[in-house]
């Protein structure tokens, strides 16, 4: 019986939890392969100076007014910003309103690959 309930409050602690998987920005590139969507939180004008090629932006700003217009709840994302502090803001803001996120704990700064 003790096993039981052992089993069910970190079953019930889980599904509450409220985190995210945090990623290397050596795995973005595998996670878009897989069909994530990669979400550049950092400002308008940080975004058109380069960004990941297919990010979208989405600027941590209008996240924290929690407006989430262009988003879909059927995709997964990948969220970035400059250095990982923002992205990681962002990426709770959008786990607690019930999107699939994957922080990315460095930023563009660290980008080593194509930018558009």
């Amino acid at each position: 019986m003790l096993g039981l309930m052992v089993m069910l409050v970190m079953l019930l602690g889980a599904c509450s939890n409220g985190e995210y998987e945090t990623i290397a920005i050596e795995e973005v590139a595998a996670k878009q392969e897989a069909g994530y969507t990669v979400l550049d939180v950092r400002e308008p004008f940080e975004y058109e100076e380069a960004h990941i090629v297919g990010a979208e932006n989405k600027p941590l700003s209008t996240l924290r007014e929690e407006e989430f217009s262009g988003l879909s709840e059927d995709q997964q994302y990948v969220v970035i910003c400059q250095s990982g502090n923002r992205s990681k803001e962002a990426s709770a803001i959008l786990n607690e309103a019930g999107y699939e996120v994957v922080n990315v704990s460095e930023g563009m700064s660290s980008w080593e690959g194509d930018v558009e």
